[in-house]
């Protein structure tokens, strides 16, 4: 049996400061560059930074305590031509399946499509021991030319390959980040360097590697960011401790927050369908739409977890919007492990037809007659929209049918998601509240039902259609 709180706990998507993206969308492709690129001149001349971001010829106005602290003397700044800078990438994390499966592949097709500047390497950096061989082997099963296939698509992966190495290091090790350091001005050259720090491991080492790299691994001569993955942190609490200790290190405009979903290409396309099609303006509002779903589903459990354990693998809540617009119409979320089925997906369900001349046609069952609007994130990306038709043939029978469209930020945004849900899983903890169960393999709790029904809605992934 899977474990389940039947309270509402979700899986909080953090958001990005000035990045929101998915390392193998086009977006990616096309906002990565702006961050390599992003140098300051100053009279044909650059501003030398230290790991911190502070100008080095600065007086820096941290706290005495701060951990990193520029130098203050002046220093002569060396004058660089534009095609005297590099850039250098490093992976951290760079064994675990999320770099081998989307990151490099993610930088592959940045380079494919030159939108990486003409100088530049990508170093892999975990505890595995590995040499730069291995690490091409590994990755090279994963690169595609998935944007087309052009005829050069063997030579660019080799090309790309040869720019990339390994470093095996402790992620705790100052000693291991300098060794780093060293190598990487080995292949910049003696270039103004730029250095981008891709951080694929849990948060929990977050800092640790933030401090290793800013002390010992920083450009001093170019910029130095870092981009982090979600989770941040599991409450308000640890997400701002999270963001305090990083800025012991660095400045928020060299932290980069990375969230996968909001760069899918369908959630991208969100805002597309909502403001530029005059078909849904004036139905965007609660005069027409009944209640909004938000479905995350998942259809494994690890076997590892112990028979005794009671952590929560499914949550639902209704939220509500307190505003003119949405006043009364229920936002209903829930998302859980080891069900039926596996998928994410947007359910915009519209009010019933009033004085609905066929309504006899759908008997009582009214939910078979609701319009409804579906954006399927996975596993096949997808917007269509249900409507109601008639079958063909004698008589009037009505079926629904599908209009279709197929496929195959920041610190205080943080702040303020979190501040939503932290309160409610301090009491899920408090009062020890325990979890309901349900069946490995089943649509999940007893609860979601009653949730649902409290608000008079019916959970649209629960009706035998797609």
């Amino acid at each position: 049996m899977a474990k389940v709180f039947s309270s509402f706990h979700v899986e909080n998507f953090c958001f990005t400061r000035k990045l929101t993206i998915l390392p193998n969308s086009p977006h990616f492709q096309k906002w990565v560059p702006n961050i390599f690129s992003r140098i300051e001149p100053r009279n044909h001349l650059f501003e030398l930074r230290s790991s911190n971001g502070y100008p080095l010829n600065a007086v820096s106005l941290q706290d005495e305590g701060s951990a990193a602290n520029p130098l203050v003397q002046e220093v002569d700044f060396p004058e660089f031509e534009k095609g005297d800078s590099t850039l250098s990438i490093t992976v951290i994390g760079a064994s675990g399946d999320l770099a081998k499966k989307k990151i490099f592949p993610a930088l592959f097709a940045l380079y494919y499509e030159d939108c990486l500047p003409e100088n530049f390497v990508v170093f892999g950096y975990a505890r595995t021991k590995m040499k730069d061989e291995e690490l091409r082997n590994m990755i090279s099963r994963t690169l595609t030319c998935r944007i087309d296939k052009r005829e050069n698509c063997g030579d660019k992966m080799e090309q790309f390959l040869k720019r990339c190495f390994y470093h095996s290091g402790q992620y705790n090790s100052e000693e291991h980040f300098a060794e780093l350091n060293c190598k990487l001005k080995e292949k910049e050259g003696g270039k103004l360097s730029n250095r981008l720090f891709y951080l694929s491991i849990p948060p929990n080492i977050f800092v640790d590697v933030v401090r290793c790299a800013s002390t010992k691994a920083s450009s001093t001569t170019g910029w130095t960011r870092v981009i982090v993955e979600k989770p941040f942190g599991r409450d308000s609490e640890s997400s701002s401790e999270l963001t305090r200790c990083l800025k012991q290190y660095l400045n928020e405009d060299q932290i980069f927050r990375i969230d996968h979903y909001l760069g899918k290409e369908l959630v991208e396309n969100l805002s597309v369908l909502r403001f530029s099609n005059l078909v849904f303006e004036p139905l965007w509002s609660r005069n027409y739409i009944r209640n909004v779903q938000f479905i995350f589903s998942e259809d494994f459990d690890d076997p590892t977890v112990p028979n005794d354990s009671v952590t929560p693998t499914f949550a639902a809540a209704a939220l509500f919007i307190n505003n003119a617009r949405w006043d009364g119409v229920p936002f209903l979320m829930k998302a859980g492990k080891a069900l039926h089925t596996k998928g994410a997906e947007i359910r915009v369900q519209f009010r019933h037809v009033p004085g609905n001349l066929y309504k006899r046609n759908f008997g009582t069952d009214l939910d078979k007659a609701t319009n409804e609007l579906v954006l399927r994130v996975q596993p096949d990306e997808a917007i269509y929209l249900k409507i109601n038709n008639k079958v063909p043939g004698l008589g009037m029978r009505l079926d629904r049918s599908d209009l279709n469209l197929l496929y195959k930020a920041r610190s205080d945004e943080l702040d303020a998601a979190w501040a939503l849900f932290t309160p409610l899983l301090k009491e899920l903890e408090e009062r020890k509240i325990a979890p309901e169960l349900y069946p490995y393999g089943s649509r999940g709790p007893v609860g979601a039902y009653y949730l649902a029904a409290k608000h008079n809605v019916r959970w649209g992934d629960l009706t035998g259609e797609e």
